[in-house]
């Protein structure tokens, strides 16, 4: 008997066109499942799920519930939604995919530049016959830019930087200075250095025990009324809370979002509304590369499975 397979979250209706889903019965969920119940019931007989990134959380209720599961894919090769412990209890085998940096590089500089030149503001006006220029951009040539993390996407946002004239430094719990100056950035000697000395602060740690909260309501207050922070990693390293406080206070400039503590965002959320936010429904990943990746692997990652070998296995 073939297989069923559940795609979660496909919200732009493109995941069935990307690969060749022959191999299995494939169901494809353009609507995020809202809730635990939901999720069950429209899980409950499939033998395997693709979930997109960090949207659903599978823990060992959730897998209690999905007796027929025995393969858990996710978009990309870490996924902090997915107790991969409990996976191992009920025999059922996660496995990753491969993914591109470069999608979210380019909407990090796509929310800094945003934020710099007011382009909502200054879009929204000029559609509905508003006043002709009413915002004064901010230059970025001889600017800070703060990078909280430096790894693989933080490396490339860094060249963008210094392409545009700005100064560069960054920093994280065991950065080195040798990885650091070999692409022309500064070390930071604590996270306190590193905001205090960003015009712009960008965020790409790993969400982990340690980041989680790690950019709270003492590191927002610090930040100098001028700058702006972007945050395309993951929500919970910054302190949602408090950045809504921060922002609402006029305390920073700006904040350019892609990550949020609940996703969907509700429906009358304060992030929708605030206007020194410049949001967007977490489309970091969300290119036509990326996707053709995510959803060829995930297909080969149950080809692999039904001939007895699972490659790309996560532990």
């Amino acid at each position: 008997m073939r297989l069923r397979c559940a795609v979660l979250d496909d919200y732009q209706g493109v995941a069935s066109a990307l690969a060749d889903w022959s191999l299995v019965d494939a169901t494809f969920h353009r609507e995020h499942l809202p809730s635990r119940d939901a999720v069950v019931e429209a899980l409950r007989d499939q033998d395997v799920v693709v979930a997109m990134r960090e949207r659903t959380p599978f823990d060992a209720e959730l897998f209690a519930r999905l007796p027929s599961l025995r393969l858990l894919i996710t978009s990309g090769m870490r996924n902090a939604a997915v107790d991969l412990d409990a996976a191992t209890a009920a025999g059922v085998t996660v496995c990753g995919t491969g993914s591109t940096s470069g999608a979210p590089v380019e909407l990090t500089w796509a929310l800094i530049l945003g934020l710099a030149r007011h382009l909502v503001v200054e879009n929204t006006a000029l559609r509905s016959d508003g006043p002709w220029q009413s915002t004064l951009g901010i230059g970025l040539a001889g600017k800070t830019l703060g990078l909280l993390g430096f790894g693989k996407i933080g490396v490339q946002v860094a060249r963008v930087a210094r392409a545009f004239g700005m100064d560069v430094v960054a920093w994280s719990a065991n950065l080195t200075e040798d990885r650091t100056s070999a692409e022309g950035v500064r070390l930071a000697s604590s996270l306190e250095d590193l905001v205090a000395a960003s015009d712009v602060l960008s965020v790409h740690l790993v969400l982990s025990d340690r980041t989680r909260g790690l950019v709270d309501a003492s590191v927002l207050k610090s930040l100098r009324p001028t700058a702006l922070l972007v945050n395309t990693s993951r929500a919970a390293i910054v302190d949602q809370d408090a950045l809504v406080d921060v922002l609402m206070a006029g305390g920073i400039a700006g904040a350019g979002l892609d990550v949020f503590d609940q996703e969907p965002l509700p429906r009358g959320h304060v992030l929708r509304r605030l206007p020194n936010v410049l949001a967007t429904p977490h489309l970091g990943y969300v290119t036509d590369g990326n996707y053709e990746v995510y959803f060829r692997e995930a297909v080969e990652d149950i080809r692999a499975f039904l001939d007895g070998s699972p490659i790309r296995v996560l532990t």
